[in-house]
């Protein structure tokens, strides 16, 4: 049967402690729900963050990395995809995910917004300043929402995934 695919995405070298943090918290609730954490894979950041937290819960992870080798990945990535495609694996990350939490920005981050606005996904900004919120907003409408706490982040994925009968085990 299928699961659900929960893509968080953020910056590696640039999170900072609280993006850090605030990923390593919503991680660990996915988790907690039976749903998957997938991420950019890699040893730093959001996607370590986010997979640390998962793998407390004892969830499983899925780490899509830019490399054609698992060089500086997570170890906390159970399923480790190398694809040799640098930043153009973003749109793997974009399109095997149900649904999109973004916490923090960076480069990279921007293009997995613009990727999974452009794909029809939702997508939940967390922990980001107004000129990023209004920014996506702006081009994403409908598609984007805003939370305020990994709390308030759960519920929008509930009622995501119970609204869109995504597959939830």
């Amino acid at each position: 049967m299928a699961k659900t695919i929960i893509g968080i995405m953020g910056p590696g070298e640039s999170a900072t402690p609280e993006d850090n943090e605030i990923a390593f918290d919503l991680g660990k609730a996915v988790a907690q729900e039976g749903w998957v954490v997938l991420t950019g894979g890699r040893s730093f950041g959001v996607m370590d963050a986010a997979m640390r937290g998962a793998h407390d819960a004892k969830g499983l992870t899925i780490g899509v990395l830019p490399n054609d080798n698992s060089v500086n990945s997570s170890d906390h990535a159970d399923i480790k995809i190398m694809t040799g495609m640098g930043s153009a694996r973003n749109i793997i990350n974009i399109l095997s995910s149900n649904i999109i939490v973004v916490i923090g920005m960076a480069a990279g981050t921007a293009s997995e917004v613009s990727l999974a606005l452009k794909s029809n996904k939702k997508v939940i900004l967390l922990n980001q300043d107004e000129i990023t919120i209004r920014f996506f907003k702006n081009i994403g409408t409908y598609k984007v929402q805003v939370a305020s706490s990994v709390a308030e982040t759960m519920e929008m994925i509930k009622s995501y995934v119970k609204v869109n009968k995504v597959p939830v085990k």
